[in-house]
């Protein structure tokens, strides 16, 4: 009879130290690569809240004062769906109500990019291959992402922490507020590491996480709309409702975080499982063979066949979105009731032609700034095929560069208008049956199109970055991402107009109930335009690679 033999606890050690050799390496090499792009997000997040903080205590300094804002805003489902419930009406818990799901929001993104630019990044590059020659463990690139992502992830709650603390407000609600934002990052690095093993591609695991966090943000915006205690399922079923259930400043709820590391633990363990189980470069979610013979028809075709499942997935969230919010807009009115507060926010988001159409309107300038985000990923989509090397050798034949260009830049400029027009149909929908406006369809439909100017405007900066310096593409994240900060929340903060004219949607009139002037929409366009073209004829001159 042959004898069963077990590991021993020294083999098991053993194991897991091969399996995450190297992974100090790693962690220096991703920590180097990464150092423009975690200290600009973890910098940006402290002054956002620390700004948060010092606008509240200058706008509302009386306790009265808050007291109405908070009244007001948990009184309208309609604010509630955006930024969630006021727990609280301490300077601390309004100086958060904001914050913390902008901020969680961010952190998920940047959390996102650290972990798939550091697992399935490499390997879809090749790079992770030949590292992978050396003495590195088969789990030591998912340990080095998750890792950094921790880092950056500690550093945001730390420095915002400290942010808070700094404007005056205790300690305990800001130590709360660092946390679950932070918790939230960890969170989504989880997921980003779950998709990085599920496919093959590093767009598609973006896209994954991103449908992930977008799924997250429908349910807490869903739950929180219905009641104004943080009390529903379904905000309880998101993470970033987890978030606002810490209840910074609101008698803290610090156990809250044990479910996000309860939840990040095991989305990670399961990933390590997953990681240990297959090739470099293979996914479990295999990509479809393609036919036999190609039809990809020019680099119209291939452009699209490589990026049609992101505009796919932007395109379904989008409709969703619009459908879900615009049922929200009727009877914004009556809930605001005679606050001046939340009314002044409301207007100078969306216009003063009636509140309802000033909500939609609002609703409207999101979604368009959430548009250029894509359009934004789209233009960059080049810059990743340079990258990866698959680029050079279409362009080593025939075809010329502007014709490969043009084709990426079709999807992303057509694409991005697909989605204004989706998130407008959708909200036109849904309000339409909800307030019985046979006219509600084509009205919104239209004001969401009307975005695109200012959303063809941020894509022509990517085009001009990636065309004159391929280095820096990376930067148009920032600037997408800066102008969503000062458009969602500027407003609230009454920020300067000055500091609001650096969005090209302030520029643009307020749709539905604004009076539409061509002017500002001619001069965007231009604007887009001229910088697309530079862009291109940059692109034309310098070396590929």
């Amino acid at each position: 009879m042959t004898a069963v033999t077990h590991p021993s606890a020294a083999t098991l050690r053993g194991g897991t130290r091969r399996d995450l050799a190297g992974t100090g390496t790693l962690l220096r090499l991703a920590l180097r690569r990464d150092r423009v792009l975690i200290p600009v997000w973890v910098v940006l997040l402290a002054v956002l809240a620390a700004q948060s903080s010092a606008a509240v205590a200058e706008f509302y300094p009386t306790a009265a004062e808050r007291a109405q804002v908070a009244a007001s805003s948990n009184a309208n489902s309609s604010i509630r769906a955006l930024y969630g419930p006021v727990f609280g009406h301490s300077l601390g818990a309004i100086s958060v109500w904001e914050l913390l799901t902008l901020g969680s929001v961010l952190t998920a993104i940047v959390s996102t990019v650290v972990v798939v630019r550091h697992t399935r990044e490499e390997e879809e590059t090749g790079r992770q291959e030949m590292l992978s020659s050396a003495m590195v463990g088969r789990r030591a690139p998912l340990t080095a992402a998750l890792l950094a992502a921790a880092l950056t992830d500690a550093a945001i709650a730390v420095l915002v922490a400290l942010g808070l603390i700094g404007t005056g407000l205790p300690a305990t609600g800001s130590l709360a507020t660092g946390l679950a934002i932070g918790g939230t990052g960890l969170v989504f690095a989880a997921f980003a590491a779950l998709a990085a093993q599920l496919t093959e591609s590093a767009r598609l695991a973006k896209g994954l996480t991103g449908a992930a966090l977008g799924a997250a943000f429908v349910l807490r915006a869903a739950g929180d709309s219905g009641t104004a205690d943080g009390s529903s399922t379904l905000a309880w079923l998101s993470p970033l409702g987890w978030a606002r259930n810490v209840r910074p400043f609101a008698d803290e709820r610090f156990p809250v975080l044990l479910l996000m590391a309860a939840l990040a633990a095991v989305v990670t363990a399961v990933a390590y499982d997953l990681a240990g189980r297959r090739d470099i470069g293979a996914g479990f979610l295999a990509t479809r063979p393609g036919p036999a013979e190609g039809r990809l028809g020019g680099p119209y075709g291939l452009a699209w066949r490589l990026q049609r499942g992101s505009l796919l997935g932007w395109g379904t969230g989008f409709a969703l979105a619009g459908l879900i919010f615009g049922g929200m807009a009727d009877g914004a009115d009556d809930l605001l009731g005679d606050n001046e507060q939340s009314r002044r926010i409301i207007e100078q988001m969306g216009g003063a032609e009636g509140i309802t159409d000033a909500f939609l309107a609002a609703l409207i300038g999101l979604f368009g700034m959430i548009a250029a985000i894509y359009a934004a990923s789209a233009v960059l989509r080049m810059r990743g095929e340079e990258t990866s090397g698959r680029a050079e050798p279409v362009l080593a034949g025939a075809l010329p560069r502007l014709r490969w260009a043009a084709g990426h830049l079709l999807v992303a400029y057509a694409g991005s208008v697909a989605l204004l027009v989706l998130a407008g149909l959708g909200m036109g929908v849904s309000h339409g049956l909800v307030s019985g406006e046979p006219d509600a369809v084509w009205r919104v439909t239209v004001a969401g199109l009307a975005q695109t100017p200012a959303v063809w405007l941020l894509a022509g900066a990517t085009v001009l970055l990636f065309g004159a310096l391929p280095r820096l593409s990376t930067v148009a994240w920032g600037l997408v991402i800066g102008v969503l900060v000062i458009g969602w929340i500027g407003p609230t903060l009454d920020l300067p107009q000055s500091v609001m004219n650096l969005t090209p949607f302030t520029h643009l009139p307020k749709l539905p109930g604004g009076d539409p002037t061509a002017a500002p929409y001619l001069w965007l366009l231009a604007l887009g335009a001229g910088l697309t073209a530079a862009g291109l004829a940059a692109f034309r001159r310098r070396d590929i690679g």
